[in-house]
């Protein structure tokens, strides 16, 4: 019989509750000579086993596939059939390349992108991400991942009083934006492309829709989000999740417009502990799982299960983004 995917085992996962992460898929056997079309196909035919696969581990590899232009990670996107979610909002610069499919952040290969739930800071984010490596990176640039539940567990049980602050007054998020798209900064998206146009009042109409308030500025615009929760609970699983960008912000918001340290604050301003959140990215790292891309791989995200980053990188390096509902 001929079987599309099978399940395949790499260096870097690890084991939780006895589950691999990220789970791996490579052709099964008889498959490996087969085109995008019959994959496509069988991932229409076999949607709700690869959804409970990704529900499962929390980040699915598709590797060593028929997948090599960005039209065609398109089609395997939309193979899944999950809902386009418009990226408003968002603080990375993009360019939309074909169909549903982005550039993931464009900010210079030797900035590093902190671990992050896509768009935690706005109310309407994706629940799942796809990413697509058109072009191996030269040396790093993988994007590590690390699942959000373990970062909460291990958190919570180290610091009770400060996850237990957060939890009761959340996280406010400011940031400074300019006209236009800074491509020097990894937060360097202007208002006009944050809120998709050129026309203030439009613009504040969009932020207000996103519990976003607007202060504009003589060159640009503060925006100030929250609060808003910082720790979320995934119904589907059962089990609280560290849903924020707390440390992303405060180590990593930072260009000529915006200071880290004042990008994020509790819910009530107050400012937040260095040394926690220092130590919290020591966590991520401690936990994060970082698979070097190959030219082809599709990595499947949960949104609501797993944090991601960027390392570093030496060029070339191309990899796609799509965003889900």
């Amino acid at each position: 019989m001929l079987q599309t995917f099978g399940e395949s085992s790499i260096p870097h996962q690890k084991l939780y509750s006895g589950a691999p992460f990220p789970l791996v898929l490579t052709p099964g056997q008889g498959a490996q000579s087969l085109g995008l079309s019959h994959l496509t196909q069988s991932i229409k035919a076999h949607k709700p086993w690869l959804q409970s696969l990704l529900h499962r581990a929390g980040a699915v590899l598709l590797r060593d596939f028929p997948v090599t232009t960005a039209s065609d990670f398109n089609d395997v996107v939309e193979a899944f059939g999950f809902a386009e979610l418009p990226y408003v909002g968002g603080a990375a610069p993009r360019t939309k390349v074909v169909g549903r499919v982005f550039t993931s952040n464009e900010s210079p290969p030797d900035q590093k992108i902190p671990f992050h739930h896509e768009m935690a800071q706005v109310p309407e984010f994706p629940s799942k991400l796809f990413f697509f490596c058109e072009v191996e990176p030269g040396t790093g640039g993988e994007t590590p991942i690390v699942l959000s539940h373990i970062v909460y567990e291990r958190m919570k049980a180290k610091y009770p009083e400060f996850v237990q602050r957060l939890e009761e007054r959340g996280l406010m998020y400011t940031r400074v934006l300019g006209e236009d798209d800074d491509p020097s900064s990894p937060i360097g998206r202007g208002w006009k492309s944050t809120f998709l146009t050129q026309d203030k009042t439009t613009a504040e109409k969009r932020a207000a829709q996103l519990g976003m308030k607007l202060e504009w500025m003589e060159d640009g615009v503060k925006t100030i989000m929250g609060p808003i929760p910082a720790v979320k609970y995934d119904e589907s699983r059962q089990r609280k999740i560290w849903f924020n960008s707390m440390v992303a912000a405060y180590t990593g918001w930072e260009d000529a417009r915006n200071d880290p340290v004042k990008a994020v604050t509790f819910g009530d301003g107050q400012p937040l502990p260095a040394d926690i959140i220092y130590d919290c990215l020591k966590i991520l790292e401690e936990e994060c799982v970082a698979v070097p891309w190959q030219k082809g791989d599709v990595l499947l995200l949960d949104n609501w299960a797993v944090l991601h980053s960027r390392r570093p990188f030496d060029p070339p390096r191309r990899v796609l983004a799509s965003l889900c509902k």
